[in-house]
C-alpha cells in the first residue's frame, strides 16, 4: 500500500511517499480501507516533533479518517464492510490503517463516507468544549475565535444548534462572511484594531459568557477582556504559536474560569460518553443542524502541499486527502 512516512522530525516537503506491506490488525483492532483522511492543525506540529504526543519513528502521520472495515483482528463487534470514522493516534495518511475498534464510530448510511472523516476531531472538540467543559446553556453568548477554521466553524454551527447566541471573530471580510453563513449572529474582523471594542459594544458592554480560543498569543488577552463576570475561557490550542500567560488577577476580579479542552484523552477515558457524543453529532448532521465544511478534496499524494497550506493559514474548513485519486 501507499503511505506517507516521517523518518525524522521534518517539514511537510521532507515526508516520504512509500510502499509498505498491508498492515494486519491485532486483537481489538480492525483494518480500515481509508476513504478519506482529514487534515488538522496538529498534523503540522506532529511531523515536526512539536506536538505533545510523539509517535515512534518512522510513522505515517494523520489522525482522522473514514473508510470501510477491511479486516478484523478479533475481540470487536465491528464487521467486515462496515462504514466507520474516527480519531487515531497516527497512521491515517495511508491507503489502509489498523485502528483500535474502540476509536471508531459507525457512519450512518445517509452520511457521505469521505465527508465523515471531517467530523470527529473538530465537532468532538466543539461538543466537549461547549457542553462537558463549558457547561453552556441555551441563550448564553459565545464568542468563537478563528471562527473560519475547522474547530471554529464546527463550534459556530454546534453553538447555534444548541441555542447559543454565537459571535465570531475571524481574519478578514471573507472569513467573517463564512462564519455568518454557518450560524454566527455577528462576525468581527479580528484584523481590525478596534475589534475588541466592537464585540464589547455588541454585547451592550456586558461581555460574553464564554470564549472558544484555539489561537492563543495576544488573542487570549483579548478574550479575557471580553468575558463577562463568571465567564469561561475555553482553551483549545495555540495556533498563533505563542502560549499566553494568563494573569491570575483577571480571573480573580471577574470570577473567570480558564478551562483546558482536550477531546482526545477525554474520549479514551470516557468511552460510553464519547460514543453518545458521536451519536448525537450524527443525529444533528442528519437533521442538517450541523454539516462539515470541506473546502478541498485532494489526492493523498498531495499531502505535503495540503499540510503546508494549512500551516500557513491559507485554508478554511477542512481538507480531505483521498487515497487512490491519483495512483
Amino acid at each position: 500500500m501507499k503511505a506517507w512516512l516521517v523518518h525524522d522530525w521534518c517539514t511537510p516537503d521532507d515526508m516520504q511517499w512509500a510502499d509498505l506491506p498491508l498492515p494486519q490488525p491485532g486483537p481489538g483492532q480492525v483494518r480500515v480501507k481509508v476513504a478519506a483522511a482529514a487534515l488538522n492543525f496538529l498534523d503540522t506540529l506532529m511531523i515536526g516533533g512539536r506536538y505533545q504526543e510523539r509517535p515512534p519513528l518512522p510513522f505515517a502521520p494523520g489522525v482522522e479518517l473514514s473508510g470501510t472495515v477491511d479486516a478484523v483482528g478479533g475481540d470487536t463487534d465491528l464487521a467486515l464492510g462496515e462504514r466507520v470514522c474516527g480519531l487515531v493516534s497516527y497512521g491515517a495518511f495511508a491507503e489502509y490503517a489498523c485502528v483500535d475498534a474502540a476509536d471508531l464510530s459507525r457512519v450512518p448510511a445517509a452520511v457521505d463516507l469521505p465527508t465523515a472523516a471531517a467530523l470527529p476531531v473538530v465537532y468532538g472538540t466543539a461538543h466537549h468544549a461547549l457542553l462537558e467543559r463549558g457547561r453552556l446553556e441555551p441563550g448564553q453568548t459565545l464568542l468563537v475565535l478563528a471562527a473560519a477554521g475547522g474547530v471554529g466553524l464546527a463550534t459556530v454551527q454546534l453553538g447555534k444548534a444548541l441555542g447559543l447566541n454565537v459571535l465570531a471573530a475571524a481574519g478578514g471580510a471573507d472569513k467573517c462572511a463564512l462564519a455568518r453563513q454557518h450560524g454566527a449572529a455577528q462576525a468581527f474582523d479580528s484584523t481590525a484594531p478596534d475589534w475588541v471594542e466592537q464585540v464589547k459594544a455588541a454585547t451592550g458592554g456586558r461581555g460574553v459568557d464564554a470564549v472558544l480560543d484555539p489561537v492563543g498569543g495576544d488573542y487570549t488577552a483579548a478574550a479575557l477582556r471580553l468575558l463577562a463576570v463568571g465567564g469561561r475561557l475555553l482553551i483549545v490550542g495555540f495556533a498563533a504559536g505563542a502560549i499566553p500567560q494568563i494573569p491570575a488577577n483577571r480571573l480573580l476580579l471577574k470570577e473567570l474560569s480558564a478551562v483546558g479542552v482536550v477531546w482526545g484523552p477525554w474520549r479514551r477515558q470516557n468511552r460510553t460518553a464519547a460514543a453518545a457524543q458521536m451519536a448525537s453529532l450524527f443525529e444533528l448532521w442528519q437533521k442538517n443542524a450541523i454539516a462539515p465544511l470541506v473546502s478541498q478534496r485532494r489526492p493523498l499524494r498531495e499531502a505535503p502541499a495540503a499540510i503546508a497550506d494549512l500551516g500557513a493559514r491559507r485554508t478554511t474548513g477542512k481538507i480531505l486527502l483521498i487515497p487512490g485519486a491519483d495512483q
